[in-house]
């Protein structure tokens, strides 16, 4: 065999070689993408992943497993029975991780940062309170989370302008301008007022003030106190010597009971009588019994609102029972949060940047009515004032809301 002869033979092997390699790259290549696409399958039709951290002890457990828990879970288990969250068209179950965050801030902060972070949850749902969304919030915009929060109440979280932030709420100057024109409608001359030393406390007393102003109503009497206080009765048997037309307590729920409770004890009984946060509780109701017959405080919305409302309060109830009904004010907020967020999902699916500019760039119909952001806030739901007739917290004013006429002398305490 000559040397030309023997070339072929030693070029044979090699170009064998050549294609022996090509055919197993071909063939790694046609395995892994075969092993991929069950894994793309399974993350196309797997659960949707919602992680939130919640109050489940602690200070705020009362408030948070009122408006917000109960909703999370009742808006899960509906949208799974009817088949999964629409994602774009492809129906998707939900798939809840949550944990306690202890009524703690520093507990809440690590809790979000675990879910967005090493978790990488889907989607996330906010905690309860102002002070906790101001903690968290910040750290949900960097991180790209669209956060759409039923109970902040916050001047600041607007003005820090975070684009992924939604505030549900109606905020402190359109509340208390509601409350301050309802007043000033029905001769009020004279006011006092005491109010949690806490963001939420500090920013609806200045609301308040602002909103007095060229009324000719005097503000006789201010105090702050502290978180957890024990006892109001020196600040309102002070107040009570001063006989104002109205009282307001800018409260949280235990306080507002508590300010309740022991204005009854003195017989301190002003023709309007007003405490915030839990007033629109079932607790309320069935703590002060007949005695909140005329009470007035934060609400905007009840079964009669709305034929939604109505189906959302019997659903509420046929879940966790008669005696855990949804709150008259930030219960309506948080389920139609929940309507805002699935409405947003079926639209452009789980891009977060996308939710977020639907979220902003939409008028949104929910059971509380139109939801609407300019910015942070919604703008659409003006401010609001509700009061106990009855047994039920009919909203009073404006009177284009009212499902209830005003009592405009508060009955005594019973």
């Amino acid at each position: 065999m000559t040397s030309s002869d023997r070339r072929p033979s030693r070029r044979t092997p090699a170009c064998g070689t050549s294609l022996s390699r090509r055919s197993a790259v071909q063939a790694l290549a046609v395995g892994a993408a075969a092993l991929a696409a069950p894994a793309l399958t399974r993350a196309q039709s797997g659960p949707v992943r919602i992680g939130y951290a919640i109050a489940r002890t602690g200070p705020w457990t009362p408030g948070a497993q009122v408006s917000q828990e109960p909703n999370y879970l009742l808006w899960a288990e509906q949208v799974n029975a009817a088949g999964g969250l629409d994602v774009r068209g492809t129906k998707r179950p939900i798939e809840l991780i949550s944990s306690d965050d202890r009524s703690d801030i520093e507990t809440c902060v690590r809790s979000y940062q675990k879910l967005m972070g090493s978790d990488k949850v889907d989607l996330i749902l906010p905690p309860w309170g102002s002070n906790a969304n101001f903690a968290v919030a910040p750290l949900a915009n960097r991180m790209g989370y669209p956060f759409l929060a039923p109970t902040a109440l916050s001047r600041r979280l607007v003005e820090m302008k975070l684009p992924y932030f939604f505030l549900l709420l109606q905020q402190p100057a359109p509340m208390m301008n509601a409350l301050v024109d309802m007043l000033k409608a029905n001769g009020v001359k004279t006011v006092a007022t005491i109010y949690i030393d806490d963001l939420f406390g500090l920013e609806n007393y200045a609301a308040l003030k602002v909103a007095l102003q060229g009324t000719g109503i005097s503000l006789v009497e201010d105090k702050s106190y502290p978180a957890g206080v024990k006892d109001l009765s020196p600040v309102l048997r002070s107040i009570k010597d001063k006989n104002p037309d109205a009282f307001i307590g800018i409260t949280y729920p235990p306080d507002t009971i508590l300010a309740s409770r022991q204005s009854k004890e003195i017989g301190f009984n002003p023709k309007f009588f007003y405490a915030s946060v839990g007033t629109a509780f079932q607790l309320y109701r069935n703590v002060m019994g007949p005695g909140a017959e005329g009470v007035l405080g934060m609400g905007s919305w009840n079964p009669k609102t709305s034929a939604g409302a109505k189906a959302y309060f019997d659903a509420h109830v046929a879940k966790f029972g008669a005696q855990k009904e949804p709150d008259r004010w930030a219960s309506g907020h948080c389920w139609a949060g929940l309507q805002i967020l699935q409405a947003a999902v079926a639209k452009v699916g789980l891009d977060r940047k996308a939710i977020r500019d639907y979220v902003a760039g939409t008028e949104h119909d929910t059971i509380i009515g139109k939801v609407k952001f300019t910015g942070s806030e919604n703008t659409a739901t003006p401010g609001t004032v509700s009061q106990w007739q009855k047994g039920e917290f009919e909203v009073v004013w404006p009177r284009s809301m009212a499902t209830a006429p005003l009592i405009t002398q508060k009955p005594a305490w019973v």
